[in-house]
């Protein structure tokens, strides 16, 4: 039989951990960033807890940071448990046999203060009903459109740590998961992507949950790595008000994505997730021209 307990909590705890060393990076980097190109004091993470509103519902911890090279950016944690609704329950695996659920997840978004670095998403979770599995990944999205092409450096750099943590994983699969990405992260309304891609899983059950853990416990380390490094790579450039213009104005689709598109957001708010944290993924300027 199926420890789900001990998954859980060894799951919960993982998430605690990556999310602990991502702020711990991130503000590493806000007091790295050069003065005269970010003036001001480093930022750093606020936390806020919260609870669902129903008893016993669980709840998370949402962190946010207002820096100087990080303009919002938001990592939250959660760890949430109840019944979902009969059209929900339709459609999640396990559920249909008996709608209760327990989440645990990561989620965290980082919108930039420079033009020329891009912004980033990352998550990962463990879902368990009378199935369990996990899901997550990493997408890039730069807002220069010079930096929008596949074969742009940053796009380059970041497919690269993640085609590496799949590589080193056998329960994983690179070229299924980026394309699932480049599925997923499309507005369908203008049938272009969000960004430059990355990798996208859900429902990730091999069979052995040690494997599948360890893979999901990789992704997170490899996001960190490869993103910290592309940051520290670009926080020196300069930029223009013409770069910022075109910043503020591709932010638009990444509004337009979560609003319209993405699962995430729905989930968390048809589950009596968070709204404030659900919804810190909105870029803090934006422009429709």
């Amino acid at each position: 039989m199926t420890d789900f307990e001990s998954q859980k909590t060894r799951a919960a705890d993982w998430f605690k951990s990556l999310r602990n060393d991502v702020c711990a990076e991130f503000e590493t980097l806000e007091r790295e960033a050069a003065s005269d190109l970010y003036p001001g004091e480093p930022g750093k993470f606020v936390y806020e807890d919260w609870q669902r509103k129903v008893e016993n519902g669980g709840g998370g911890t949402g962190g946010m940071l207002r820096g100087r090279l990080f303009e919002k950016c938001g990592v939250h944690i959660s760890v949430v448990q109840g019944e979902f609704t009969p059209e929900m329950a339709a459609r999640t695996p396990g559920a249909d046999k008996d709608p209760r659920f327990w989440a645990a997840g990561i989620s965290l978004i980082a919108h930039m203060k420079n033009p020329h670095i891009p912004a980033v998403h990352m998550n990962t979770r463990y879902i368990v009903t009378t199935e369990d599995w996990f899901g997550g990944g990493g997408d890039l999205t730069p807002t220069q459109a010079r930096d929008r092409r596949p074969d742009a450096p940053d796009a380059l750099a970041f497919h690269a740590g993640m085609k590496a943590v799949c590589d080193a994983h056998e329960v994983a699969d690179y070229q299924r998961y980026r394309a699932w990405c480049d599925e997923y992260f499309h507005l369908h309304h203008r049938d272009e992507p969000r960004g430059t891609g990355g990798i996208f899983y859900d429902r990730h059950n091999s069979g052995d949950f040690e494997a599948d853990f360890a893979f999901t416990q990789d992704v997170g380390r490899h996001f960190l790595k490869t993103y910290a490094a592309i940051v520290r790579r670009r926080m020196a450039e300069p930029w223009t008000e013409a770069d910022r213009e075109e910043q503020l104005i591709t932010r638009g689709r990444y509004v337009e994505f979560n609003l319209l598109w993405d699962r995430g957001t729905t989930f968390g708010l048809k589950t009596g997730g968070n709204v404030k944290t659900i919804l810190s993924s909105m870029p803090p300027v934006v422009k429709w021209p």
